[in-house]
């Protein structure tokens, strides 16, 4: 299961390492980057993982951008209210490629009407899996 970590929308993905699949599964409402924890847990609850993967949002020469550390954190507490192993992976362009993606659907209005924080999740899932696959 992953997450794209937001101030306002925690995007949520499900995926399977053995098949390599992923595919959007929710979008969690946050307040200040604060998670609708019961939420989370009953995502975690219905889909059983065994895996944790949290995007961690780097600045395009790879260093922390401004909310990097608050996605860190969001990351530990998963991990600690779970008792799941927590993988950070790198994010950079996912959410514009959430969008193009979406673009190329047909929608042309403002995301905030239709976010694609859960699309963005399923992104940072299909890289993290494709990295476990390639031995990385």
């Amino acid at each position: 299961m992953a997450f794209d970590w937001g101030l306002n929308n925690i995007g949520v993905a499900v995926g399977n390492i053995a098949l390599g699949t992923s595919q959007p599964c929710a979008i969690v409402k946050a307040k200040n980057g604060t998670p609708d924890w019961q939420k989370i847990g009953a995502l975690i609850t219905e889909w059983q993982p065994e895996q944790l993967v949290v995007g961690e949002p780097l600045n395009m020469d790879g260093s922390d951008s401004e909310i990097a550390p608050r996605a860190r954190k969001f990351s530990r507490q998963l991990a600690g209210r779970f008792n799941l192993p927590v993988a950070l992976a790198d994010e950079r362009l996912s959410s514009n490629a959430a969008k193009s993606a979406s673009r190329e659907r047909g929608h042309q209005g403002d995301y905030g009407s239709h976010p694609i924080d859960d699309e963005a999740a399923d992104i940072i899932l299909q890289t993290w899996l494709n990295s476990q696959s390639a031995g990385n």
